[in-house]
């Protein structure tokens, strides 16, 4: 990087820093570091939610998702909308008027410790896991632009957010978000049109929107339906989407912390519902953007030569091995093919300017014969990293995709703004999450049986301790994720694997008087044991683990509470056993 861009990286990483820290002055109990002591308005709840979700994650490996499978991504989102309407009118009231901290504090008086426990358990061992993997995002980029060993940057990174999380708290965490998203969003749309002012002389939005959807890129709504029927292993589509989405979004935001404890800040149960709605309306469009982004990047590398593998580390591993020969053939026919088909898309563009179907479908024809030859070599390459000697490194390359166009083609200034922006997503999402991780720990596991009677300034000490300690476990799961493929979909396996079983425990709670503690504990182990195995040993999408999880619960335990029923009764100032 230039001067000039690691000027505008630190300056805006040290502005957004501050102002968080200034924004978390006052925090003086449980209240005020948790929640932000519930006074925030619904801009800063959707702002503070939008920035939760939208980790580094999110805009390193989504374009990145986009150029390798297309759009059909966006579907993953589907359900949001439905999830959001069902939160606003079931979850939302109730955890406003039961003045919680945790969302896990509830179980207990419906159910509980046992049950409480349990699902407090799953959410830090899931929410864990996934901020490792959230660390490890914008490590790549310190490690692939400066040449660093990925693990040592992996601690300097997360040693960092410790230290920006443990001064700071939910308000400083809600405050920064709303700075970060601005910033974010701005720098994305001036990438969108460096990406179209970049293309060859003629070559518009529209002739690039004609040459991604021709080579499978804009396929952002599909049915699942082959001509053997429904794939249930095809992980995206319309319908996993909507029902397997609706119950991972209805999970993750009415049951795991990190968002809960979004929409808790608020001054209202009017303000969390403003939130939490028009999150539902603007998550499809902003994930919409960012695929695009991503397919329009794929066209322009129709335009100009792509690397064959985009991970810089890897291919100076087989420069620097006994394959390197073999890498270099590859490499000689990847650049022949790149000028076949920069003259092939030239001619498509050219033909979609002038209207001519005939050599559209001629030369479109060629187009995908050409991207097929492109994967084949693409595959060839891989296959070289799984040789003797260069095995153990990352054979994906997926989430190298939009931070090389940056790098290389982007001007001075933006390269340093754009890899702000992936530090920024980063610290939002992760700072919100050590937070979730130490207010469960604080409160469903420390003051339930450790130290149940504490001072203010006790329980904001422990808080403090207990993010370091979870910032240092994220920092160790980190060192693996370099293993697990696409990021952004690494971290929805992730959770869909624990999201459906927490999901059935609270619907259990709302819905089916009758179960009690024990009979819902046991449903919830035996459904959540079959999901790992159901993950493990079938090939069904990952997104029907959230359906299966939820429901199995609420099947299981109703069926128990027919031989051992309890019944409760939820009344406005509490709950009672009837």
């Amino acid at each position: 990087m230039s001067v000039i861009d690691w000027i505008v990286l630190v300056t805006t990483l040290l502005g957004v820093t501050i102002y968080g820290v200034l924004k978390s002055r006052g925090s003086k109990n449980l209240d005020g570091y948790f929640l932000g002591d519930r006074s925030l308005p619904w801009y800063i709840i959707l702002l503070s939610i939008m920035g939760t979700q939208a980790s580094a994650i999110t805009f390193l490996s989504a374009p990145g998702q986009a150029y390798t499978d297309g759009m059909r991504f966006v579907q993953y989102y589907f359900g949001l909308p439905l999830a959001m309407i069902v939160l606003c009118i079931v979850f939302v009231p109730l955890f406003h008027r039961l003045k919680v901290y945790t969302a896990y504090e509830y179980l207990e008086r419906r159910f509980d410790v046992k049950t409480r426990t349990l699902t407090s358990s799953l959410f830090l061992l899931q929410r864990g896991l996934s901020t490792g993997i959230s660390i490890y995002a914008p490590s790549i980029i310190l490690s692939s632009l400066l040449g660093w060993n990925i693990y040592w940057t992996n601690a300097v990174m997360g040693g960092l957010l410790i230290v920006y999380t443990v001064t700071g708290g939910a308000r400083a965490v809600a405050y920064t978000q709303q700075l970060q998203l601005i910033v974010i969003f701005a720098s994305l749309a001036i990438v969108a049109y460096m990406v179209i002012h970049l293309l060859p002389q003629g070559v518009g939005l529209w002739q690039a929107l004609h040459i991604s959807g021709r080579l499978g890129r804009l396929n952002a709504l599909t049915t699942g339906v082959s001509k053997g029927g429904f794939d249930w292993t095809d992980k995206y589509n319309i319908w996993s989407g909507l029902i397997g989405g609706f119950f991972l979004a209805l999970s993750y935001f009415g049951t795991d912390q990190s968002q809960v404890g979004r929409y808790l800040t608020a001054r209202s149960i009017r303000e969390s519902r403003l939130g939490l709605l028009m999150n539902g309306l603007v998550k499809i469009p902003m994930q919409f953007a960012i695929l695009l982004l991503g397919a329009l990047v794929f066209v322009f590398y129709q335009f100009y030569p792509a690397p064959l593998f985009f991970n810089k580390v890897q291919t100076h591993r087989v420069e620097t091995s006994a394959y390197r020969s073999a890498g270099h053939a590859l490499q000689t026919r990847y650049d022949t093919l790149s000028m076949e088909k920069q003259l092939a898309v030239s001619a498509y563009a050219d033909a979609v300017h002038r209207g001519d179907t005939v050599v559209q479908r001629r030369t479109g024809l060629l187009l995908n014969e050409l991207h097929q030859k492109d994967l084949g070599l693409r595959q060839d390459y891989r296959a070289l990293l799984d040789k003797p000697g260069l095995r153990g490194g990352d054979d994906n390359d997926t989430n190298y995709i939009f931070l090389r166009f940056v790098v290389d083609y982007l001007p001075m200034g933006m390269v340093g703004l754009l890899i702000a922006v992936i530090f920024l997503a980063a610290w939002g999402s992760i700072a919100a999450a050590l937070n979730a991780l130490a207010s469960c720990s604080v409160v469903d596991i420390h003051k339930k049986f450790i130290q149940r009677r504490c001072t203010d300034h006790e329980d904001v000490r422990w808080s403090r301790w207990y993010t370091l300690g979870w910032g240092l476990f994220c920092i160790l799961t980190a060192q693996f994720a370099s293993r697990l493929g696409s990021l952004i979909e690494a971290v929805n396996v992730l959770g869909s694997l624990f999201y459906g079983t927490i999901l059935g425990i609270f619907l259990v709670a709302f819905y089916v008087k009758r179960a009690g503690g024990s009979v819902t504990f046991w449903s919830a182990v035996v459904v959540e044991c079959f999901v790992i195995a159901l993950f493990k040993w079938s090939p069904i999408g990952f997104l029907w683990l959230n359906a299966v999880g939820a429901l199995g619960v609420v099947v299981l335990a109703w069926l128990g509470s027919l031989f051992f029923p309890k019944r409760m009764i939820i009344r406005p100032e509490g709950f009672s056993q009837e």
